[in-house]
């Protein structure tokens, strides 16, 4: 079965995005697919390169980007959501005059037709956060 994951709430402050990984990574473990998460509202925050948690604490943007690499997973992040919080890939820095860019490996901006083709290309889509 094909799993299309939508995250909307950030990491640390909710427990949507630890769960939509655990989910994510059991689907994977257990032979179904999960060709894409798409991360909107405060669920981008997911993907900022410079969070910095507490060594003895889980890194949930690291752990993403293992289970991307690893899996061949595509992880989206909403371009509305990320321009209104501060995120930005090389090119959008570039686009809007900004002197850095804070995306995660494995992440990359696009838009909502992400989330539209995910809907389209799975057999369930899965809402983690509110």
């Amino acid at each position: 079965m094909k799993f299309g994951i939508v995250v909307s709430e950030g990491p640390y402050t909710h427990q949507a995005s630890d769960s939509a990984y655990n989910f994510a990574k059991a689907a994977l473990e257990n032979g179904h697919e999960v060709p894409r998460v798409f991360f909107y509202h405060d669920g981008v925050n997911v993907g900022t390169r410079l969070s910095i948690p507490p060594q003895d604490e889980r890194n949930i943007q690291k752990q993403w980007s293992a289970l991307a690499g690893e899996h061949n997973v595509d992880l989206v992040i909403c371009i509305a959501a990320a321009q209104r919080r501060g995120l930005l890939d090389e090119k959008e820095a570039t686009r809007q005059g900004k002197d850095a860019n804070n995306i995660a490996e494995g992440f990359r901006i696009s838009g909502l037709g992400q989330l539209i083709e995910m809907g389209i290309q799975t057999d369930r889509l899965i809402t983690f956060g509110d």
